[in-house]
């Protein structure tokens, strides 16, 4: 299901600020991948830039490197000190976001993590300032449970795919990662903990603001 309309889409794409060519590299890299539809893209990827911008982060937590599009994006707003943690399970996709943050202005900053983000996550002994979930949906509420306590007062959670190709507009989401989807978003809507905010953007974005 297409939740913006493709002029819509182009349109909002034209007058935003470009991908800078290394993104540019990566996004055509991406899409002879298999699941090329997993690329954040232009517009996601402004946005992340943007609030990691405004943020200025220390420290980045991103649970799902797939080609390194969005860590990349991300790392646009660190602070002079700061590091980003990107966590990927495919060797394959590991591989591939390596190569192309050592080509990155940025590769100093970004360390790579190949394994379960459940078990990486709690041997990782730092405060996020911006976390951005985009892996394996049914693990979604695994790991929000698992960041949010170490995630600053102040600080922000990003989750990706929250309408889950439009799955969960139905009245009985069918799919398990549907199912999952709906089960996180509810979950955060009734955390008293944080404000939240869900953004028609792409697939759909969870902004989840820890008070």
């Amino acid at each position: 299901m297409d939740l913006v309309l493709p002029q819509a889409q182009a349109y909002a794409e034209r007058y935003s600020s470009p991908e800078d060519n290394l993104l540019q590299r990566v996004h055509q890299q991406t899409l002879h991948h298999a699941h090329a539809h997993m690329l954040s893209g232009q517009l996601q990827g402004r946005l992340l830039s943007l609030l990691s911008r405004l943020l200025q982060p220390r420290r980045i937590l991103e649970i799902g490197s797939f080609t390194g599009y969005s860590a990349l994006c991300l790392a646009e707003g660190l602070a002079p000190d700061g590091q980003l943690h990107t966590i990927e399970i495919r060797e394959e996709d590991a591989a591939v976001a390596r190569q192309n943050f050592n080509l990155a202005d940025t590769k100093e900053k970004i360390i790579l993590h190949l394994g379960n983000a459940l078990q990486v996550i709690p041997a990782l002994q730092e405060t996020w300032d911006l976390v951005f979930i985009d892996a394996d949906k049914t693990g979604y509420i695994d790991y929000y449970n698992l960041v949010l306590p170490r995630l600053r007062s102040g600080g922000l959670i990003v989750a990706d795919n929250v309408f889950f190709h439009g799955e969960v507009l139905e009245a009985a989401p069918k799919g398990k990662n549907a199912k999952a989807i709906q089960a996180f978003n509810e979950y955060v809507q009734q955390d008293e903990r944080v404000d939240k905010l869900l953004l028609t953007v792409r697939d759909g974005l969870m902004l989840i603001y820890k008070k």
